[in-house]
């Protein structure tokens, strides 16, 4: 049971204010005490595609639920609706909270919610949760740094808003990094990543892992390497929402994932490419 003194130290949720929360990436025991305290108390909740069912059961049985999800070859809320929208629950009265799937912070865009709701002089608070770039990646036996196989970690978006790879992108540069390289939403864009990096030089037999659903039931893992990558994601299927990790990082999986435990979920899927 959580100590009651501790409860008491959280903050208000005010009436009027929005608070942009971190759902994390999809287990419910990987909320934060802030997040499980505003799902209770909100009288809004506008969430993304990718905030778990089982999450979305513990919110206050009569706030108004608002899906604003965006989701890869549907049409999807334009951000700017988005932004509208908070600002219109919030002037209404109620105590709106805009829960993502990760954190807001993370290729959340919760830094435009944030501005947006500043210009419009409205009250926030930002609840970080855990990315899935380090939970998910976690809950899949891949830790994102480890001491001897990288000193770096780098974050980056596998697609920009048309949908391909971002323009800026120096791939001699994300070559030439020792640690992990960790992609979002990339999926669409894996076969173009592992030739970029493999022309600007990364060897074509660095461990390459794709986790699916990572932290649900649903969780799949796929462990390849940069050559192969591109083909196994189509021949294993693949499924949304998936984060792609390139680095030596994901051959510890092979003993960690071994011992990890894993009670009330499925085994984790590999499959090895040569």
């Amino acid at each position: 049971m959580i100590a009651s003194s501790l409860l008491s130290r959280l903050p208000a949720f005010e009436p009027g204010s929005v608070w942009l929360a971190g759902a994390g990436p999809g287990d419910p025991g990987l909320l934060t005490l802030l997040a499980a305290k505003a799902l209770g108390e909100a009288d809004a909740i506008v969430h993304d595609a990718l905030v778990g069912g089982g999450i979305l059961e513990a919110a206050n049985p009569d706030a108004l639920l608002v899906d604003m999800g965006k989701r890869a070859g549907h049409p999807s809320p334009k951000q700017e609706a988005i932004n509208a929208r908070l600002v219109e629950l919030a002037r209404e009265g109620r105590r709106v909270l805009r829960l993502k799937g990760g954190d807001p912070f993370v290729f959340g865009r919760g830094g435009e919610e944030c501005l947006a709701l500043a210009e419009a002089e409205i009250p926030f608070r930002v609840v970080p949760g855990v990315t899935a770039g380090i939970g998910g990646l976690a809950y899949a036996g891949i830790p994102v740094t480890h001491r001897g196989f990288g000193t770096t970690a780098t974050f980056v978006t596998g697609h920009d808003k048309a949908g391909g790879l971002p323009a800026d992108l120096d791939w001699d540069v994300l070559a030439r990094l020792p640690g992990a390289l960790v992609f979002y939403m990339a999926l669409g864009t894996i076969g173009t990543i592992a030739e970029r990096l493999e022309t600007a030089g990364k060897p074509p037999m660095t461990p390459v892992a794709i986790v699916s659903s990572a932290s649900t039931e649903a969780q799949s893992v796929i462990e390849t390497n940069l050559a192969h990558c591109a083909r196994d994601v189509v021949r294993l299927q693949a499924k949304r929402p998936a984060i792609v990790v390139v680095g030596e990082v994901v051959r510890l999986r092979a003993l960690i994932g071994a011992w990890q435990q894993t009670t009330g979920r499925n085994p984790f899927s590999i499959a090895v490419s040569a």
